[in-house]
């Protein structure tokens, strides 16, 4: 690390974003716009964009915003951060959560000290579409006509998001990379059945973070990249590897502190995370002033995220990703943690760690990292069996969270106020629903979606009912090495 060099950015008092890593000084790390960053994701050494300075929000800001709607809500903390994209091109982007149910945020009341953030009551009821539908408005008025290519990888709830967000956009063409084993019924079927002529959905042989990391080589690819300018078309990616994803996922998280109590007393938010953005976005919340306690990390058998938080160590070897009943965390290669120690230990320290990442498959933090962390991170995990206790348990309240949503319960305290974030519809995962409620095999997903939706009183969404009536468009499945032939080819036609 070189603290003179991190301070020099620190001081930089302008609305930027820097790479993540850097070599010994940061001449070659030159601050950017958004603009820049949202349409070139991929910083250098592999790094990502990440902000200098987040602006602080005061205490009479925050009693101003508690009588906002969502919408205004957003668009207030967005002017705060005072970037070069006009206030008219965010309201634009914004006004995309009109697209979703009668509020875009449910806050759910469990009990004295509990509650639960709905956040997926968008198009393809998951919390992603909180931010990818307005980043989508976003991409497509600063892309000015020119042609862009949007790519994302998933584990599930990105991809069906991304391409509802760029459905039928002019001018742009997106691609989703999914694990073709890798995700639940609902999930994948939102994207094979894709109509839009200018999506294309690829299934891979492997798994997610095989997904991903063939996402990154294809950022940094230059010879990949040069190609498509040839034809006409910029690169860049919809994964929360582009910092736009995350700048509305802090939004959220404010607005539950503001929501529940004016942000005048400490909440823990507690957080299903695999690719840790949606962590990310509640930090950087608690930063610009949320009151935030802990930021709790909720994890599957995947439990990497609760190794690193707990030990310091971030450690690949010898893991194999297990597959469980919440398939969107089944992931091991954490992207968001990068912007975390390079918030906390700077450019230079990230790039240490990234790089034995790259070459060990591990990395270590020093015990003072570690306490540094540990002091606003906290960390465990679920395997199936609890995290279908916790569905049970939440159900005899005649509520129904998800398999993801459902791995929180285990880090909540009776005597401490907590949010749990609620990451997904459980519509999107009936045949696990129907092992923790029922304790059987589901043989028919439609027809058990429907006898849960009786039985608890929920108007089934009629986009996820739908799509076991249509026929899948998009059946193919390729091999890593043949992922950037295959778009190509596709561009080309």
């Amino acid at each position: 690390m070189n603290p003179k060099s991190i301070k020099a950015l620190k001081d930089i008092n302008l609305p930027k974003l820097v790479g993540t890593r850097a070599n010994f000084t940061n001449e070659d790390n030159e601050p950017v716009n958004l603009d820049y960053a949202l349409l070139n994701p991929a910083a250098k050494y592999g790094g990502l964009y990440a902000p200098i300075n987040l602006p602080l929000i005061s205490k009479k800001e925050f009693k101003k915003l508690s009588n906002m709607d969502y919408n205004k809500f957003a668009l207030e903390i967005i002017k705060k951060f005072n970037f070069n994209i006009s206030l008219n091109k965010f309201k634009k982007a914004i006004d995309r959560y009109n697209k979703f149910d009668k509020s875009a945020v449910e806050i759910k009341k469990i009990n004295k000290n509990l509650y639960i953030n709905e956040l997926w009551h968008g198009p393809t009821r998951a919390f992603k579409d909180m931010a990818l539908q307005p980043f989508g408005e976003l991409l497509s008025l600063l892309s000015n006509g020119n042609k862009q290519l949007i790519m994302c990888a998933t584990s599930g709830d990105t991809g069906p998001a991304t391409l509802s967000s760029f459905e039928n956009a002019k001018d742009i063409k997106v691609v989703c990379l999914y694990p073709k084993d890798g995700t639940s019924q609902v999930q994948r079927l939102q994207m094979v059945n894709q109509k839009a002529p200018n999506l294309k959905v690829i299934g891979i042989e492997g798994n997610f973070d095989d997904a991903q990391q063939a996402l990154k080589m294809l950022l940094n690819d230059d010879e990949f990249k040069n190609t498509l300018k040839d034809l006409g078309y910029n690169l860049s990616a919809a994964n929360s590897v582009n910092f736009g994803r995350i700048l509305f996922q802090i939004i959220y998280h404010i607005y539950v502190c503001v929501h529940i109590n004016k942000n005048e007393k400490p909440i823990d938010i507690i957080i299903p995370s695999g690719n840790f953005g949606n962590a990310l976005g509640a930090y950087y919340a608690k930063k610009m002033g949320a009151n935030i306690d802990k930021i709790k990390i909720a994890s599957n058998k995947n439990n990497i995220l609760t190794q690193f938080f707990n030990t310091g160590i971030y450690d690949l070897n010898n893991k194999e990703l297990i597959h469980t009943i919440s398939p969107a965390m089944d992931i091991l290669i954490s992207s968001n943690i990068e912007r975390l120690l390079f918030d906390k230990f700077g450019p230079v320290r990230t790039k240490e760690l990234m790089d034995n990442l790259a070459n060990s498959k591990k990395y270590e933090l020093t015990n003072d990292e570690l306490e540094v962390l540990k002091a606003e991170f906290q960390a465990d995990y679920c395997d199936d069996d609890e995290c279908m206790e916790n569905i049970c348990k939440v159900a005899k309240n005649g509520i129904l969270i998800d398999p993801h949503t459902a791995t929180c319960l285990k880090l909540t305290q009776d005597d401490h106020l907590s949010v749990i974030t609620s990451t997904a519809q459980w519509v999107k995962f009936t045949p696990s629903m129907i092992k923790a409620l029922k304790n059987r095999d589901s043989s028919d997903e439609l027809a058990d979606m429907k006898l849960l939706a009786n039985k608890y009183h929920i108007k089934l969404p009629k986009s996820i009912i739908k799509l076991f009536k249509e026929d899948e468009i998009h059946t193919q499945v390729v091999k890593k090495d043949e992922i950037k032939s295959n778009i190509i080819d596709w561009i080309k036609r």
